[in-house]
């Protein structure tokens, strides 16, 4: 497996390890890389080449007749499949997905213009109109192309794509920024890919452009359709305020969620502290006020995003895959900058629940929506006329691998908890660590200092939130004064190969409720087991209308390994013998017969409940 360079931007806490050199062995994962690689991917692909999105690169570039078919951001789809395609070539590699690769690789290139310009849609359709019209995502589809360019040059050393993705750039480069043009990209993603692209190449124009083009926003340069709208205006794309100012999370929650983690780059870059502050308001404002228990955003189907604080209704949710996906990602970089476990607990979150829910266990079919409560005739399709979705899946799953680890100075840190072995940088050496661990299904870890040489470093273990109780062990003996800084409880002592820490965390049934003024959740309660939300379905309980939680209500747990390719089940009893019921975990629904489905419950109680937190 190729070992790539880890990230280290000059402003962050934490430094990221690549997925490359995390190998997973997990059987909860390892099952949905593998769906991935046989079974979306090549899924994507098939629909990619049926829907014209392939053929119309051979268009552009002269080697077939005809004109643009599809939506004009369709290149992105083919873009975001070969990013997942090297991934995958980077875990287990394929010479005959490789190969469909590097043919389109091919194709794309000759779509490029003279000028470094590429999006098939106005080459092919309205070639007077580039650059005219902010809200036609030339940016957004040259920030996929150079995320996927940079991918598959690691995963095989071929540089065409990657030498295509960077004249591109500097396309936009001569195009816009100081002195030169006003631009708003009306979906963001170009910002994140230019940091990329810089930590890639070393140049620092790449990331001072995506700098600049956040600071563009909130100034009154965005111009074009969504803008115009009296029901979105320019708060749709975020560029109601300028990026430093906001207050409040608005708008498209895909374009919100890339927009913040171009911001977080730029911030551990820049070390703009604006920038840090508005993060952290942001940053409170989505997770405690506009954010789902499944760590699912944007409840509004009308602009795919934000409405009003606290406004999460369950069964018109739309939680967009790729706005969970977002989540991840953002929340990923905010733990790099701040080296605070709370980032890296809405990972675990949203990675556990509100993301893989948008793909079926067989990995052929998808959800764009996922609400939290259907009434049977919500379901998985193989595809989309916009499929950003089911393509952003096959990117996502892959590099799973990436928010396992991060290094700060001497210590390791683990930031979820997956088995396999990771191959990390320190003050101290080359070290290599090994997780075992059934985890999600109970919270037992083992991790093993496999290789190094022998020497004195730390190691942090995070503490998810949900966990009330642990137990720490290193060599068998209990650990009972180790200290939680940040969420992790850290070991410093001199460590060398065949050393054993165990971290056992209490896996218990929780009954979480929402804020009061989450109305939709009035009388409700959710369960959740570890990292991972429960619902109940109708092909489970044949009483599914007639259920209710009540304080008397008692849970227990079973392994059913036939059960959606193993599930721990959470069966509800009631002493009286009343009623009982069945929940499995949120991202599995909607895998067998139609029915309905919940998450929030109805709660029968005389008790005064006061909110936690």
């Amino acid at each position: 497996m190729t070992v790539l360079k880890e990230l280290a931007l000059p402003y962050q806490t934490l430094t990221a390890i690549p997925f490359t050199n995390v190998s997973i062995e997990d059987r909860f994962w390892s099952s949905r890389i593998k769906a991935t690689q046989k079974s979306t991917i090549t899924a994507c692909l098939a629909q990619c080449e049926a829907t014209g999105r392939i053929s119309n690169f051979a268009k552009a570039g002269g080697l077939e007749e005809g004109g643009f078919v599809g939506i004009f951001y369709n290149d992105s789809d083919v873009y975001k499949v070969l990013e997942g395609i090297a991934y995958s070539l980077l875990i287990e590699h394929d010479e005959e997905m490789e190969a469909q690769a590097d043919r389109i690789i091919e194709l794309i290139a000759a779509a490029q213009q003279e000028d470094g310009y590429l999006q098939t849609y106005f080459t092919l359709a309205e070639p007077e109109k580039k650059w005219t019209d902010m809200n036609k995502h030339e940016e957004y589809c040259a920030g996929h192309m150079i995320e996927a360019a940079i991918a598959y040059k690691q995963a095989t050393g071929k540089r065409l794509f990657l030498d295509v993705a960077i004249r591109v750039a500097d396309h936009i480069d001569s195009l816009f920024g100081p002195g030169k043009r006003h631009w708003v990209p009306g979906h963001q993603e170009i910002e994140l890919a230019l940091v990329k692209l810089y930590v890639e190449t070393g140049e620092e124009r790449y990331w001072k452009l995506a700098y600049w083009l956040l600071e563009e926003r909130g100034h009154g340069h965005g111009v074009g359709y969504s803008w115009d709208r009296s029901d979105w205006g320019a708060a749709y794309s975020q560029d109601d305020v300028p990026v430093r100012d906001i207050s409040s999370v608005t708008g498209h929650a895909v374009r919100a969620m890339y927009m913040y983690a171009g911001m977080t780059d730029a911030a551990m870059l820049s070390g703009d502290q604006g920038y840090i502050e508005a993060l952290n308001r942001i940053w409170s404002n989505v997770v405690d006020r506009n954010m789902y228990v499944t760590g699912g955003i944007g409840p509004s189907r009308h602009n795919e995003g934000f409405t009003a604080d606290y406004d999460l209704p369950n069964d018109s949710a739309y939680c967009e895959t790729c706005a969970s996906i977002g989540m991840v990602m953002w929340n990923h970089r905010m733990n790099l900058l701040h080296g605070d476990s709370k980032y890296a607990d809405i990972v675990e979150r949203a990675m556990y629940n509100g993301s893989i829910a948008g793909v079926s266990l067989s990995g052929d079919k998808f959800f764009y929506v996922n609400p939290l409560e259907s009434d049977g005739t919500h379901h998985r399709v193989p595809w989309y006329d916009c499929s950003c979705c089911p393509t952003q899946i096959a990117r996502f799953i892959p590099s799973i691998g990436g928010y396992v680890y991060a290094t700060r100075g001497n210590d390791i840190i683990v930031n979820q908890f997956v088995e396999g072995t990771g191959r990390l940088s320190l003050q101290a050496g080359e070290i290599t660590l090994r997780q075992v661990t059934e985890y999600p299904w109970n919270g037992r870890i083992k991790l093993r200092v496999e290789e190094g040489e022998a020497g004195a470093y730390g190691i942090q273990l995070r503490i998810p939130a949900w966990c009330k109780s642990y137990r720490l062990s290193v060599g068998g003996l209990e650990v009972a004064d180790a200290q939680i800084v940040k969420g992790y409880v850290r070991l410093q002592r001199e460590w060398k190969p065949g050393d054993e820490i165990t971290l056992e965390l209490t896996m218990q049934i929780e009954r979480v409720y929402s804020h009061p003024l989450v109305l939709a959740n009035e009388g409700k309660v959710a369960l959740q087991r570890g990292p991972l939300v429960y619902c109940i379905e109708e092909i489970d309980n044949a009483s599914y209308d007639a259920l209710r939680v009540t304080a008397a209500t008692r849970f227990r747990t079973v392994y059913e390994p036939e059960l959606l390719q193993g599930v721990v089940a959470v069966y509800a009893e009631e002493p009286s013998g009343d009623q009982n019921f069945k929940a499995i975990p949120y991202y599995a629904w909607d895998n067998r017969d139609a029915g309905q489905m919940k998450v929030w419950l109805p709660e029968k109680t005389d008790e005064t409940r006061l909110y936690r937190s």
